[in-house]
């Protein structure tokens, strides 16, 4: 290399570093280290649909009244929350007949523009307040943010977060159940685990050669893309990070979604991120799962959206713009 080049290649490499140092400094600048957590006075609130009374929501830090808490995030989810939640509130119908088992399921509206409060309302009446209670948000947040304040309201010693469309057999909540209770040692149902740390993830990674062979070219070198990325700038060991169907106990809950940042689709890889960096036991576990008609994602930009997203989480954890709130706190 000619001294000429030697020289442009100095010149460009420090204008790249300046410009890269000045992005640094101003998302510093302009970040919040914790997360900014706005809820209104509505939100705080649940209406009884029979008496029409607004009742206050219980909070994550409150003492746990429930065995299981099931939280739904549902966006104008009006024709896939019906059975869904048939299944669901079968299953746990069931369960609920076992000596100590109690449950509830908090709905989560995201902003819906259909009637998907309507629908939820409808199977709060059935079902009554103390079984199912729809948080209804006045704006959209994204699913992150809809999966957080349900969880912050929840009154279970575990708490299932699963998805509006009913994609996973409900019934594989045996399995995380049984995952999450060897992991830490101690059978909910019988026990108090709420101030264990542990999480079950859902997993369709076995389904993976399967969906390969259905999908066409472009949106399999999107899934091996976002995988990679996934691999690359956050986390590794957990071969699918977005199923929608994972379990917490309570605290694995409160310390994750109190520094969730991201509200979007890229939630998911950031509370497994946290729940890593906290050394929070983490198992995958496979479940039974079919693709349901409805999707809200758009396979190509809610690539690109989520790819940036994977990149500005490393970035800002890298740089300390974003903090974790009890980074301190670890497993011996």
């Amino acid at each position: 290399m000619d001294m000429p080049l030697k020289l442009l290649f100095f010149y460009v490499s420090a204008v790249f570093m300046a410009v890269f140092l000045a992005i640094c400094v101003l998302i510093i600048a302009t970040t919040d280290e914790y997360p900014v957590i706005v809820r209104s006075k509505k939100e705080k609130r649940f209406v009884d649909p029979v008496s029409g009374e607004e009742i206050l929501f219980a909070s994550i830090t409150d003492t746990p009244t429930k065995k299981l808490s099931v939280v739904v995030p549902a966006y104008n989810e009006e024709s896939r929350l019906p059975p869904m939640l048939e299944e669901c509130v079968e299953f746990l119908e069931s369960r609920s007949q076992q000596n100590g088992f109690t449950y509830e399921v908090i709905v989560v509206s995201d902003g819906s523009t259909d009637g998907t409060v309507k629908v939820a309302n409808e199977w709060c009446r059935k079902l009554g307040v103390d079984k199912l209670r729809v948080l209804e948000l006045e704006t959209n947040r994204g699913k992150g943010g809809a999966v957080r304040l349900g969880v912050q309201s929840a009154r279970g010693s575990v708490i299932l977060f699963a998805d509006a469309d009913g994609a996973t057999k409900f019934s594989d909540l045996s399995k995380l159940e049984q995952a999450l209770s060897e992991k830490i040692g101690v059978d909910y149902v019988k026990d108090d685990v709420a101030g264990l740390l542990g999480l079950a993830v859902g997993s369709r990674a076995h389904l993976e050669k399967e969906s390969v062979a259905q999908r066409t070219l472009f949106r399999t070198v999107l899934m091996y893309g976002f995988h990679f990325l996934v691999w690359l700038f956050t986390v590794r060991g957990i071969k699918d990070t977005q199923c929608g169907f994972k379990l917490f106990t309570r605290e694995t809950a409160r310390l994750c979604f109190d520094s969730l940042h991201v509200e979007r689709w890229a939630f998911d890889v950031e509370l497994l991120w946290i729940a890593q960096n906290l050394d929070i036991p983490i198992i995958e576990v496979a479940v039974n799962w079919t693709e349901v008609d409805g999707s809200k994602l758009t396979p190509f930009w809610s690539s690109v959206q989520m790819g940036k997203d994977l990149a500005l989480i490393w970035l800002r954890y890298m740089i300390g713009a974003w903090k974790i709130k009890d980074e301190k706190i670890k497993i011996d």
